[in-house]
């Protein structure tokens, strides 16, 4: 849902998602290109500084969104330094710590790419960009069904906690932890009807056909792309570089 809120206040909002994609594209490509730390720290910094000032992508919006990759990113560097030796004892290794500097590098750089690319671009563009690409209908069709019942149950959950609240249901901590788990039970229950619901409707049109919604029209889509392909060039050609 941040996500989401996100990306309908950012200023790129009205970009064509073909050109946000091109240019998070060749932020990957110089991203996995680039060599040195040096190189791939200043690219990281780019990529951010684009969503932050470019998109205008508050800063908080884009801390709480790349928070949990980042944890999983520390973990994963932290279980390459320390590990078993041959006797099966926890050691560090510093001979590792060039190859997981380089490492993580080169995923900050890749997360800020994407990171940029969702945070300013609504999931119908991106719906629409990868029906364009000739993405399977099927992948297509529980994406957009995923995407309803996300906004579907937060409301019901909205709901759920009004009403609780309403009633005292929050007043100690033993209490809150109770209404939370009665809530969760019962959204666990309304999950399962809103999925079979969807699988009637499914079925009575026979699963024919993909989900279809008015197409967003970009006029200046063509000169976008352009710059998009110029900026992406300019890092390709910066990660080039210091490949040589």
């Amino acid at each position: 849902m941040l996500i989401e809120s996100t990306a309908y206040a950012s200023r790129w909002r009205d970009v064509a998602p073909s050109a946000k994609a091109l240019f998070a594209l060749a932020g990957v490509v110089a991203a996995w290109v680039a060599r040195s730390p040096y190189a791939l720290a200043a690219l990281t910094a780019v990529l951010v500084l684009t969503a932050l000032v470019g998109a205008r992508v508050p800063l908080r919006a884009y801390a709480a969104t790349v928070l949990p990759p980042l944890g999983f990113l520390l973990i994963s560097c932290a279980a390459m330094l320390f590990g078993p030796d041959a006797q099966g004892d926890w050691r560090w290794s510093g001979a590792m710590l060039p190859v997981v500097v380089h490492t993580a590098l080169r995923s900050l750089a890749m997360l800020a790419a994407l990171s940029g690319l969702v945070l300013s671009t609504p999931m119908p563009g991106l719906l629409a960009l990868m029906r364009r690409l000739r993405m399977p209908e099927l992948l297509l069709d529980m994406m957009v069904l995923c995407y309803r019942m996300l906004f579907v149950l937060r409301q019901a959950w909205d709901e759920g906690v009004t009403a609780q609240s309403a009633r005292l249901g929050y007043r100690g901590w033993r209490q809150a932890w109770r209404s939370t788990g009665l809530l969760a039970g019962q959204m666990a229950v309304q999950v399962w009807q809103r999925a079979a619901a969807l699988q009637m409707a499914a079925d009575a049109r026979v699963c024919q056909g993909a989900l279809r919604f008015l197409p967003v029209v970009y006029p200046q889509a063509r000169r976008q792309c352009m710059v998009a392909a110029l900026a992406g060039a300019l890092l390709v050609a910066l990660a080039v570089g210091d490949r040589l």
